[in-house]
């Protein structure tokens, strides 16, 4: 499969990828009308904050099956187009946090100290310094708007400069704000008349969007200084210009701006301008919140990490699936590996459609968020019959274009096992259910199949084989796996509430030819004989 990466990224994450058999053609700062005229040779593309994955590209890209985003943001992904044709967003929130906190930090002291302008005077040997007085940070107020994991790091590292801190987040808790030891302030209108730092740290969303602009800035103290590290937009540029130049603000410090240039061009190509270059007090930085060698390092090697695995089927913390932690991954994976088994198990035994599948989790799962094991049920009972790849970003779409409906439930009560999935298949002519559970936090089994208890763990290649409950059976099963080379790997019988009948799950050491299934049918004694391939 081939992975077109157009910005920069560490090295190590592209050769990750070519390690792992994966074709990568790095073309960092490919141009737009170039990148549109190639992108269908590829099955996943990497970015970074520039190039836009706008419906335009999706449009051009029938291979594409995952985006990945090198940073935080997704504000350049066209997350709805991709959701609805089936394409994994992955992205890398945490790997940059450091990084863009000490940039914003970094602002601050340059901001109070006016440590850039004194630097260019310097070159241009101007050594006046009384035109350099600055202020101290020691004792005054910062207001930081968004307390999240980069927001908060950047209050621990300025209270540790002695700053009052006091911050404006409305979805954060109030034992977050105690335990940082910050300052509540339930609107952003309080804060602002009594900031004298200002830092953004939210996601630019419909409500961020010019969360500064004029208004909010004659809220401020006269000489505010304002910094912007996070997204570009978050502060109303010509309202910003307007301050920066009557000394309402102080001093800014840009990070990301509404529009960006092309940052790979060099200085005598670049077209680009904003009149916020030509202000002595505005300094811009050229997007460097990520720009460190461990942070670079760190979300190369993540992006490309989270790409391989999803391009591989793997489980991924994808942008637009129900959220997973990745610290989360190893906890939750045996239950997304059952949850995913039982939904194979019915088109691979029964043929007739289905109109309902209820999923019900007891036990220890019904306190946990299940919305990730939900689709995974759904992804295992789509992938024997739908031709088209499934993932967990398609899975609920084709399901219900397929006219299949789901509903969830959840029981805390449950006697045998801690935790108990039960998956129910519904038509109009019967129900067939099959249930699994987690042994010891890894073990994942099957503990009832259409009725028959179990305890069998899922592998590879299984035969179910119901039979009349008779002595002579078993070798005679054995007997014919035999005699074509097949192992028996693992074998339990079960006798059902039908009396006369049992079920048998067979684990073999390969995949069975339908001519084998057919002779296995016609051994007397033997009712029906399934192959379900986990």
């Amino acid at each position: 499969m081939k992975i077109i990466v157009t910005e920069s990224i560490a090295e190590e994450g592209i050769q990750q990828l070519r390690d792992h058999g994966f074709e990568v053609d790095a073309r960092f700062g490919i141009g737009r009308e170039e990148l549109l005229n190639i992108i269908a040779d590829y099955d996943a593309i990497i970015v970074r904050s520039v190039t836009n994955v706008n419906k335009e590209l999706l449009d051009r890209a029938p291979k594409i099956k995952v985006v990945g985003r090198a940073g935080n943001g997704v504000d350049n992904i066209d997350l709805q187009t991709c959701t609805s044709r089936g394409i994994i967003v992955v992205n890398t929130p945490e790997s940059n946090t450091m990084a863009a906190a000490e940039l914003a930090i970094a602002h601050a002291y340059a901001l109070f100290r006016n440590l850039i302008q004194a630097v260019e005077a310097g070159r241009n040997h101007d050594f006046r310094r009384g035109n350099f007085i600055g202020k101290e940070l020691e004792g005054k107020t910062v207001g930081i708007i968004g307390l999240g994991r980069i927001g908060s790091i950047v209050a621990k590292k300025l209270a540790g400069s002695n700053m009052k801190v006091i911050a404006y987040d409305p979805y954060i808790t109030d034992e977050r704000f105690e335990n940082l030891g910050v300052k509540r302030c339930k609107t952003l209108e309080e804060l602002l008349p009594q900031a004298d730092l200002i830092t953004i740290h939210t996601p630019k969303t419909a409500e961020t969007i010019g969360i500064i602009g004029e208004r909010e800035i004659a809220m401020c103290k006269d000489g505010v200084r304002l910094v912007n590290a996070a997204r570009g937009g978050l502060i109303n540029e010509k309202a910003l210009y307007d301050a920066l130049v009557s000394g309402k603000v102080a001093a800014a410090g840009i990070d990301v701006l509404e529009k960006e240039p092309n940052y790979n061009k060099k200085p005598e190509d670049q077209d680009y301008d904003n009149p916020l270059l030509h202000l002595p007090n505005c300094n811009i930085t050229p997007h460097l919140g990520a720009s460190t060698e461990e942070a670079n390092y760190n979300v190369g090697t993540a992006v490309t990490k989270l790409v391989g695995q999803a391009l591989n089927g793997m489980v991924v913390p994808a942008v637009n699936m129900p959220p997973i932690k990745a610290g989360n991954m190893e906890e939750i994976k045996p239950y997304i590996d059952i949850c995913e088994d039982l939904g194979k198990i019915y088109f691979q035994t029964e043929k007739t459609p289905v109109d309902m599948i209820e999923i019900k989790y007891s036990g220890d799962l019904a306190e946990k968020e299940t919305d990730i094991l939900t689709l995974s049920v759904i992804k295992g009972f789509l992938e024997p019959v739908v031709r088209s790849t499934v993932n967990y970003v398609n899975a609920k779409n084709i399901l219900q274009n397929m006219g299949v409906s789901f509903v969830e439930s959840k029981y805390s009560k449950l006697e045998k096992y801690t935790n108990l999935v039960t998956v129910t298949f519904k038509n109009n002519d019967k129900e067939l259910s099959v249930s699994g559970t987690v042994f010891a936090k890894t073990e994942i089994r099957i503990v009832d199949f259409f009725g028959y208890k179990m305890d069998f763990v899922p592998t590879d290649y299984v035969l179910a084989i119901q039979n009349n409950d008779v002595p002579g059976i078993i070798g005679k099963i054995g007997t014919c796996l035999g005699r074509h080379g097949i192992n028996i790997d693992a074998m339990q019988w079960s006798r059902g509430k039908t009396e006369g009948k049992a079920e048998s799950f067979v684990s073999v050491n390969q995949a069975v030819s339908k001519e084998v299934i057919e002779e296995l049918r016609e051994l007397e004694g033997v009712l029906r004989v399934s192959q379900i391939c986990f």
